[in-house]
């Protein structure tokens, strides 16, 4: 059965988002001693600055809970020298869109959400030599090791991504979500090749995030890591599966083959800081 997706459902998903942000970037502040971050709830989304160059630099959740005064934020941001980035549902209100034209935002690129429903019975995938199992703590150098290697070197099948991020950014930004996210750690003949991750909320399973280390690809471990954790998502209650994926790539194919479908596309804005 294919998941409708109204707006309501789209509000659920993006409060998620919003939520999972603020957590990491409350983890990023730890780690830096609370050291010039900030996030700050904004018309029913969030607006995050971690350190410079961190991926959650951004605003999101906006269009659901009315529209927001971008001004302080906006200053906010200039004052660390930081495009403001806002990522707009498609389904939000369209009022947004036009708010930020005015204010000089600009489209740099797209991302889809896609979702799935849960509730049944989800068929195992074990390609041959692969093994997914949760990643204990012992692991995570070698889930980080092989996770970041696939994300600075990723696929180039569909849209690309509108921004690339140094190592030690990716390094301390995954250490961050160490206690706010599940692991999953994909081995290939016994060596790890890949992994990935969830977060549970609302009924809803975020699948936050998947990688495979160049040499291991075409293996058939994303979809094994899709399947664990939907298996998992399934088991804890869940209704909802959704993943966040580039445009026409790798991940978007692969999670369509496991039952995903487009839920709605997210505009990514930026304005660059005033001087």
């Amino acid at each position: 059965m294919t998941l409708f997706c109204d707006t309501g459902l789209a509000a659920r998903i993006e409060r998620a988002e919003a939520e999972l942000i603020a957590a990491w970037n409350a983890a990023t502040r730890d780690r830096l001693h609370r050291a010039a971050g900030f996030a700050v709830p904004i018309a029913g989304g969030v607006a995050s600055y971690a350190e410079p160059d961190s991926p959650i630099n951004k605003i999101a959740g906006l269009g659901f809970a009315g529209l927001p005064d971008l001004a302080r934020v906006e200053d906010a941001y200039a004052e660390r020298a930081t495009p403001v980035q806002a990522e707009v549902a498609s389904l939000a209100d369209p009022e947004l869109l036009d708010l930020l034209a005015g204010r000089g935002y600009r489209l740099v690129s797209f991302e889809n959400v896609l979702g799935r429903p849960l509730g049944g019975a989800v068929e195992p995938v074990t390609p041959p030599g692969v093994e997914v199992r949760p990643c204990g703590d012992d692991e995570f150098d070698d889930w980080m090791r092989v996770v970041v290697d696939g994300s600075l070197h990723p696929d180039d099948q569909g849209a690309p991504a509108h921004e690339e991020f140094p190592r030690q950014i990716l390094e301390n930004a995954e250490r961050d979500t160490l206690r706010l996210v599940r692991r999953y750690l994909a081995l290939v003949d016994g060596v790890p090749a890949g992994g990935g991750s969830s977060r549970v909320t609302d009924r809803i399973a975020q699948f936050t995030g998947a990688a495979t280390a160049p040499p291991f690809r075409r293996r058939g471990v994303q979809i094994a890591l899709l399947a664990a954790r939907l298996a998992d998502a399934t088991a804890a209650g869940c209704e909802t599966a959704v993943i966040t994926v580039q445009p026409g790539s790798k991940s978007q194919q692969n999670a369509q083959r496991r039952g995903f479908a487009l839920l709605y596309t997210r505009a990514i804005l930026v304005k660059e800081p005033h001087r």
